[in-house]
């Protein structure tokens, strides 16, 4: 099981850490009251998504022997009307949430390698995961 714990300390900044130890912090930019002392919460959801799909990529390559030699990774988050989006079949009305990605592989790859890593980009468990939804369990205590 993964575990991050989050403790606010000023303002809108947050520490995090790691049940492995591993420490960084969230914000919330200046305009709209927070310090910038780190990226903000959608900023930190669109780097677990570059850093899964970057990984994801590299392992694949790897266990095929394939001349993967760079994967870079943009990602845009925005929300949009659904009458805006062409691809938003599954929505009634309102806005939805979108993640545009653009991922650019540099290697010596045959056609059938290129259009299989194009696949595996769209596959990695964190696109997946916000593919189907999450199921949250939410608990709340008072000290």
């Amino acid at each position: 099981m993964t575990t991050v714990t989050g403790t606010l300390t000023d303002g809108f900044a947050v520490d995090l850490a790691t049940s492995s130890g591993h420490q960084w912090a969230a914000d919330e930019p200046t305009e709209v009251g927070g310090t910038d002392t780190g990226p903000n919460p959608y900023e930190l959801l669109l780097g677990a998504l570059a850093a899964c799909t970057s990984i994801t990529l590299s392992m694949y390559a790897q266990r095929k022997g394939w001349d993967l030699q760079g994967v870079e990774i943009s990602y845009e988050h925005d929300r949009v009307h659904v009458k805006d989006c062409e691809d938003c079949q599954d929505h009634q009305r309102g806005f939805i949430d979108r993640i545009v990605s653009q991922v650019t592989i540099t290697g010596d790859l045959d056609e059938q390698q290129r259009e299989r890593l194009a696949e595996v980009a769209a596959g990695c468990p964190v696109h997946k995961t916000l593919e189907k939804g999450v199921h949250l369990v939410d608990n709340v205590t008072f000290n």
